[in-house]
């Protein structure tokens, strides 16, 4: 659900430092925000900090969230750990890997090219998509 930024309440969080909000930022200008944030049922943030000051250095109006029904606090500095906890970064091989893929499809080999050109060209003849 879209919900106004300006009605998130935020408390003491757990995570002083907040990283770099600017590469975040970028990214939900880029693709958009791939995760919501979560918040009770009285708008009180659990979850997604990080995003929350993205969204607002964006001047983003709304944000998308997920309203978690937990009103202790200890349930809620558990789903504050466990999203931070659970994320896994990439290894340097596979970051390697990522950006190889990425170099490739930006920049197809001829053959690639040709062979796309012919896919694209019998699609459209056949009407297919």
């Amino acid at each position: 659900m879209l919900v106004p930024i300006e009605d998130i309440k935020v408390k003491k969080r757990l995570r002083k430092e907040m990283g770099d909000i600017a590469a975040l930022a970028d990214s939900m200008r880029r693709f958009g925000q791939i995760s919501p944030i979560l918040i009770t049922r009285k708008n009180f943030l659990v979850a997604g900090g990080r995003r929350l000051e993205a969204a607002r250095s964006l001047g983003w109006r709304t944000i998308n969230a997920i309203e978690v029904d937990i009103s202790d606090e200890l349930a809620k500095l558990e789903y504050e750990l466990e999203e931070n906890a659970q994320r896994l970064d990439f290894s340097a091989e596979e970051a390697s890997e990522a950006a190889r893929k990425i170099q490739q499809l930006k920049n197809p080999s001829l053959f690639r090219r040709l062979f796309n050109a012919v896919v694209r060209f019998f699609r459209k003849l056949f009407a297919i998509e």
